[in-house]
């Protein structure tokens, strides 16, 4: 039996109540031209009770307050992009499949859905980059149902957009407001002045493979243990993921033992402007600042891993040192200026986003699967694999057909 997703319905969903009719401005960091992207991820749900339609009423009443995600992206005068508050609504996309979760494995990987039948379908009357928001709604034969969402970055960061979805969920739920109420205020967020532009980003465009791998709490908290024996300093789970996925990628490409290998992940900084800040929360939009680490291949590749995993945490210590140099101007290259080439690694952490959180009424996910994915970057992302399952999941489009059988017998070892 082939298994098949039939979309039955779209349109735009616009906010309940009326909503203000202005043009928005964007902080720097939103601005910043590699987030205007589309983020894609799926998220499944075991049980629901005509979820399409419960969450389409929700979205109207939530888009009340986020009205924003309601609006388009527009160039302003000046050439910044920014969000014409025009409530037009975000693209909603209800669907059928002809299985059940089971039939399928709960979307556990490799898929035995095409991801894109799980995706929303733009009208081809508009582009989707300019669209803050698109969302589908497949419902399954069991009950279950998968929510496919398109988010583009410009307006919200993971924790924004999570926020947000929470949001829905809430209301779906039957609360009458969302918990925390959403705040805009880009403009509180630094703007020190630019840099005179180096020229336009370049993206290259590598053949890099998907690959998925979970790594059990035990084998975690070994390294945690040794790091702290090591150090009498604690470590996460996100350092010793990222610690293993950057040494076996260094070992697996194999670049002179003298050459640069970078890595870099993408920090909040909530907490380093508490006084701009609601300390309630609610703020949405892009918060955060590139750590880079930069060590030498034969560095990276020959130590043991808890010393790579101290090298990640002497960068994250700098963060607000640096964050704060950053804020008033005082730096001689632009952290969010990033540079795309085969020796860098790009990693993000899912886990704490919020995702794992969103119940509409039937509970939370069992599932969620992130599709940040480009040619022209080495990415990893740190999830978490499908309910009941434990451990950490680290899912990966970093190396190119060459490199991968050494980099999977890298991520398999415990060495």
């Amino acid at each position: 039996m082939s298994f098949s997703v039939t979309r039955t319905s779209h349109s735009f969903v616009a906010p309940r109540e009326p909503t203000p009719n202005e043009t928005l401005s964007l902080s720097i960091i939103d601005r910043v031209a590699g987030l205007r992207h589309m983020v894609r991820s799926l998220h499944v749900f075991q049980h629901g009770e005509k979820p399409a339609e419960v969450i389409k009423d929700a979205l109207s009443r939530v888009l009340v307050m986020y009205y924003p995600f309601a609006g388009r992206f527009v160039d302003s005068e000046q050439g910044d992009v920014c969000v014409a508050c025009t409530g037009e609504g975000a693209w909603f996309v209800e669907a059928s499949a002809n299985c059940s979760l089971e039939d399928v494995k709960y979307l556990d990987l490799p898929l035995m859905i095409s991801k894109d039948e799980l995706f929303p379908v733009p009208s081809p009357e508009f582009d989707p980059i300019n669209l803050p928001l698109m969302m589908q709604v497949t419902e399954f034969i069991c009950g279950g149902f998968v929510v496919g969402l398109i988010s583009v970055h410009t307006i919200a960061d993971g924790l924004g957009a999570a926020q947000f979805v929470n949001a829905i969920g809430e209301v779906a739920r039957g609360l009458p407001k969302p918990i925390v109420d959403p705040v805009w205020i880009r403009e509180v967020i630094p703007s020190p002045p630019k840099l005179p532009p180096a020229g336009p980003p370049v993206f290259p465009a590598f053949r890099l493979l998907y690959n998925t791998m979970d790594v059990s709490h035990d084998a975690v908290n070994q390294i945690k243990a040794q790091y702290f024996e090591l150090t009498g300093h604690r470590c996460s789970t996100f350092d010793v993921a990222i610690a293993k996925l950057w040494r076996s990628r260094t070992r697996a490409i194999k670049l002179d033992p003298e050459a640069h290998v970078h890595l870099c992940f993408f920090a909040n900084t909530r907490h380093l402007m508490q006084q701009l800040l609601p300390a309630e929360g609610g703020f949405y939009g892009n918060c955060f600042y590139p750590v880079a680490v930069t060590a030498r291949s034969g560095q990276v590749a020959t130590a043991e891993l808890v010393d790579v995993v101290n090298i990640i945490r002497i960068a994250k210590a700098g963060l607000p040192g640096k964050f704060a140099k950053w804020a008033v101007g005082d730096f001689k290259e632009d952290p969010y200026e990033l540079t795309f080439t085969y020796d860098s690694l790009f990693v993000s952490d899912w886990t704490r986003l919020g995702f794992l959180d969103v119940d509409y009424g039937w509970g939370k996910p069992l599932h969620v699967i992130p599709f940040a994915y480009f040619d022209f970057m080495a990415v990893g992302i740190i999830g978490a694999p499908p309910t009941p399952k434990k451990g950490t999941r680290i899912m990966t489009q970093c190396v190119e057909e060459e490199h991968m059988e050494a980099f999977l017998e890298e991520m398999k070892s415990s060495a």
